[in-house]
């Protein structure tokens, strides 16, 4: 398979990882090594940028935007591209599902939470993501963080694999005042890209 958009197919980056994906938790069931291999599918991914649809890229003005690539019939994973405008972030939440978060374009900083007395509690640390960067989130490795945009002048995209429909998933946050509550993120978009119309590559 190619690792790259081409003119005349230019999602086929996208497509690939679905396919591998779907390959990969069909045939692992062991979430260390999903998210080890998923890594690298991942990585190869990110790695371009240019296969993204510009809808699937816009950010909103109000807060960050969550658009659905692809979900699994099975919901078995899904794909969603997270568009960070300047200032905006998300609350403290968790995931409850393991995920993979690869940078694509801009910056992001992630605060990191970890369970404590409980609830999420603030370890001092934090990073920042740049393009190529990857991190893993699970109940298993860690799985309370906080999200925001790096960069004060323009978008940061980042391209995220769950093992769940993440939409649909109830999950939890905290509130401005630190109270725990449940949420279910939903999804910005009304569709998905069409990732199996090759059409064009042999017209």
């Amino acid at each position: 398979m190619s690792d790259h958009a081409t003119a005349t197919d230019p999602i086929a980056p996208l497509r690939e990882f679905v396919i591998a994906m779907t390959d990969l938790v069909a045939r692992l069931p062991d979430e260390r090594r999903v998210l080890a291999e998923g890594r690298t599918h991942l990585a190869r991914l990110i790695a371009h940028d240019g296969w993204l649809p510009a809808e699937f890229a816009a950010p909103r003005a109000d807060r960050y935007a969550q658009y659905l690539l692809h979900c699994d019939p099975l919901e078995r994973f899904s794909v969603v591209s997270f568009v960070w405008g300047p200032g905006h972030r998300t609350p403290v939440h968790d995931h409850t599902v393991w995920g993979l978060v690869g940078l694509l374009r801009g910056a992001e900083r992630c605060d990191e939470f970890a369970w404590a007395d409980g609830r999420p509690q603030p370890t001092g640390r934090s990073h920042v993501m740049e393009p190529g960067d990857i991190e893993a989130v699970s109940p298993t490795v860690g799985d309370w963080h906080r999200v925001s945009a790096a960069l004060p002048d323009r978008a940061s995209i980042s391209i995220h694999v769950y093992g769940a429909n993440i939409g649909a998933v109830k999950r939890h946050r905290l509130d401005d005042e630190g109270r725990m509550l449940d949420f279910v993120s939903g999804y910005d978009s009304a569709s998905v890209p069409n990732l199996w119309d090759r059409s064009k590559a042999v017209r």
